[in-house]
């Protein structure tokens, strides 16, 4: 398995960071997707990616939760540590409306998020999508990407948590995919109606941790060794076997993030 979105170069993880990547290889995931949060965060990720080189691969992007009003400064950081290693992806950015919804703050976000995919259209990358109370926003940007309607571009939707009507949405964008993660294990998400009508070419698994851990572990710290319990959650709903789940997902995420050629 493929964990394609999890910080594990965080402070949660200082006290038993190597010991949670053997929980996760004792399970079977074996590669490690870490996506940047802003330009406080690269070095950490840096380091981490050194450790384990061929294991965990790095991402360079700036959280919509961090694009404040010095954010064209905070790009400047990214995009030169972006270019000064080989990245798998431009991520994790995007628009959350969840904490703050004025139009100055969608304003920078949107504007912070377009510059960033011009990158990753200029570097031929794919562009990991954080979403959140934010769908409709998301996709006017994206409809008015040509790369994104032609499929040019790829992308994931990192945590997708919409509902059918967001999933079709997706459909129309040729080159992106779904991250399924902790959320899909809850009971009231409505991700049960969802993740069963999903194209399954198009489906990656994830943790987020330290975040959104799944049942039966919700509320407490998140690891990438969780990412069995997704899969777990995903061959329920698809009423296939986890192996099925995981090779699947696992070539999904080598031809989106092209691992095979990292």
């Amino acid at each position: 398995m493929i964990d394609t979105h999890c910080h594990v170069y965080v402070k949660a993880f200082d006290a038993d960071r190597a010991e949670a990547m053997e929980r996760a290889q004792a399970v079977g995931v074996e590669r490690f997707l870490l996506p940047n949060i802003d330009g406080q965060s690269i070095e950490g990720l840096r380091t981490m990616v050194a450790d384990y080189p061929g294991v965990c691969f790095p991402m360079m992007g700036l959280h919509p939760c961090h694009v404040e009003v010095n954010w064209e400064d905070d790009l400047k950081l990214i995009q030169a540590a972006l270019d000064s290693m080989p990245c798998v992806a431009v991520g994790e950015i995007g628009l959350d409306l969840y904490w703050d919804r004025t139009e100055e703050s969608l304003a920078r976000q949107q504007a912070a998020l377009r510059v960033q995919i011009g990158w990753a259209i200029d570097r031929d990358l794919p562009v990991v999508l954080h979403v959140r109370d934010a769908f409709e926003e998301m996709f006017e940007v994206l409809d008015g990407v040509p790369e994104a309607v032609s499929g040019a571009l790829k992308g994931v939707f990192h945590c997708f948590t919409g509902g059918v009507a967001e999933a079709e949405r997706v459909e129309g964008y040729p080159g992106f995919y779904y991250g399924l993660g902790g959320v899909s294990t809850f009971k009231n998400a409505g991700m049960d109606v969802v993740i069963p009508g999903l194209d399954r070419q198009r489906v990656v698994l994830e943790t987020d941790s330290p975040y959104l851990a799944p049942v039966p572990h919700r509320g407490k710290r998140n690891e990438p060794a969780y990412t069995a319990l997704v899969a777990q959650r995903v061959a329920d709903l698809w009423a296939c076997s986890v192996d099925d789940v995981s090779a699947l997902t696992t070539d999904n995420a080598e031809r989106m993030f092209e691992l095979a050629f990292k």
